[in-house]
């Protein structure tokens, strides 16, 4: 999908992508400067994260979590499953996902911003997870084999990604026929009027 397009609203497809990107890279740098979405452990244990499922992970990658949900709330993953993490920013989700399916396990986690993968990496490798990956991609064509996943798990992204639909059909394509889905995003009762969708700061929050 080239970025000189533009979304369904109009909006530059290249600019908000990178209005995006800037807002994480600055959660992944200074994580404590304060923005409008909850952020780090308080949220973690807001969204009711187990303080076990942190052990081991760097103080640092905790502090840049800025998920939206659970995706584990509908159950644990189980020992030796394959999951891809879309949109894993600084790999809380991911880690927690590499202790659950063990050793004979894999994790790939997926991100846009390169600042939140070189946390997610560090993280990787000082937690001794060798069982995860992560990969520079987006949600719309994620670098991921077909029928690859037994579970997707996204957290507070597919409310950033502009064609939801696209999303949607990659997780699918990534996951086996069997697979599941397990999101944790923001919901809206209501249709967004197409003027709110116009701003690109709203998008990126």
């Amino acid at each position: 999908m080239s970025d000189n397009l533009l979304t369904e609203t109009g909006l530059d497809l290249g600019s908000l992508r990178q209005a995006i990107q800037e807002e994480y890279t600055a959660v992944a740098q200074e994580p404590g400067r304060g923005y409008h979405f909850h952020t780090g452990r308080p949220l973690a244990r807001m969204l009711g994260y187990h303080d076990d499922w942190l052990e081991g992970l760097l103080e640092g990658s905790i502090a840049s979590f800025s998920g939206t949900g659970n995706p584990f709330r509908t159950g644990q993953l189980q020992p030796g499953e394959q999951v891809v993490d879309v949109g894993c920013g600084a790999g809380i989700d991911s880690l927690i996902a590499a202790k659950m399916v063990g050793p004979d396990g894999q994790v790939i986690g997926v991100d846009m911003t390169p600042a939140m993968l070189q946390k997610a990496r560090k993280s990787a490798t000082e937690a001794g997870l060798g069982n995860v990956k992560f990969r520079k991609g987006l949600a719309e064509s994620l670098p991921v084999p077909d029928r690859w996943a037994d579970v997707v798990i996204s957290n507070g992204v597919l409310n950033l990604v502009p064609d939801k639909l696209a999303a949607l059909q990659e997780m699918a394509r990534v996951l086996t026929p069997t697979g599941r889905l397990q999101i944790g995003d923001i919901l809206v009762q209501q249709a967004v009027p197409e003027d709110a969708k116009q701003p690109i700061d709203l998008w990126t929050g």
